[in-house]
Order: structure tokens, then C-alpha cells, then sequence
């Protein structure tokens, strides 16, 4: 399923306060997201390092008080993870766990899913948003269409959802 069902303009731009909340919610999922993926990977290195496929490349990351260094490894497996997280929620009906909670979908123009590179680039915009303390999620008061950096990177939107009928 590639793309969710194409949504008129008539949806209005997702408030800042809810993409926040969707936020928080989703982070907890990647929290537990980054340590899972960490503790495999860390046990998929142990069992090829006792089985003689891989040097124990940890005694050489190690720093003179026992802790281990940088993992450049670990951090493109950890970045790719989360691209996965969001790419595959995003692609399939362009909501989060957290989004979905708080009503909100990313789409582009015409309704429909974003692309895997769409993705990619609101995870990169995502990150220099934060790294500006917030500043790329405040833009969106100024952007005459309601549009986060991460929405204008990607070409996409995000939008709020009109509440469901319990009826239906």
C-alpha cells in the first residue's frame, strides 16, 4: 500500500502544539526503538567476534577509563533505523503512532504519501529544526502556508484531521 486515500485542500495546517505532542510520543517509541537496535547490534558483534568473524574492534575504541568510544557503525545503523521508523509509518498512511494520536498526517500537495527521499529530507530538516532550538518548527508562524522547515525541505505538508464519528 503505497499511498493513503488523496485529501482535499480543505484540511487545515497541523498546529504547532499538536506536531509537538506527536512529537513526544514518537520519540519515546524511537527511545526504545535506538536501544533495541543497540542491544542487537551489540550481541550480533559479540557472538562474531567469539566465533572468529570479526576482531574485537571494542579494545581498540576503547578509552583509558573502560568506556567505549565512538561507533561510527552503531551511528549509521541508528540513523538508518530511524529513517526506516518514520519512511515506513510516513509511506504507508503518513502518520506515526504519535500522529495518528494527535490527528495529524504529513502528505504531499495532492494527498499522497511521501517518498522514501521525502522522508529522508524531513528527518534531516528535523534535526537542524532542533539543533536551531526549535527555530525550524517556529517558522511556521511565519510561512504563509503553516509550513515547518521540515515540510518545505521535503515539498510536503502537514496536516490536521477532522475527529472521526464514533458512528461509523
Amino acid at each position: 500500500m503505497n499511498s493513503a486515500p488523496a485529501t482535499s485542500d480543505s484540511h487545515p495546517p497541523a498546529p504547532i502544539w499538536r506536531r509537538l505532542m506527536a512529537m513526544l510520543y514518537d520519540s519515546l517509541l524511537c527511545i526504545a526503538l535506538v536501544f533495541v537496535v543497540t542491544a542487537v547490534y551489540t550481541g550480533l558483534h559479540k557472538l562474531l567476534i567469539n566465533i572468529g568473524l570479526f576482531s574485537d574492534r571494542y579494545a581498540t575504541m576503547a578509552e583509558p577509563g573502560g568506556s567505549i568510544g565512538h561507533d561510527p557503525v552503531l551511528t549509521l545503523v541508528l540513523a538508518g533505523s530511524l529513517w526506516l521508523f518514520f519512511g515506513f509509518f510516513w509511506r504507508r498512511a503518513g502518520q506515526t503512532l504519535g500522529m495518528q494520536t494527535w490527528r495529524i498526517r504529513v502528505e504531499n500537495a495532492d494527498g499522497s504519501v511521501v517518498s522514501w527521499s521525502q522522508a529522508l529530507l524531513r528527518i534531516v530538516a528535523g534535526v537542524v529544526s532542533w539543533a536551531t532550538f526549535g527555530l525550524g518548527w517556529l517558522w511556521q508562524w511565519l510561512d504563509p502556508q503553516h509550513r515547518s522547515w521540515t515540510d518545505r525541505l521535503s515539498g510536503s505538508r502537514t496536516v490536521q484531521l477532522p475527529k472521526r464519528n464514533k458512528k461509523q
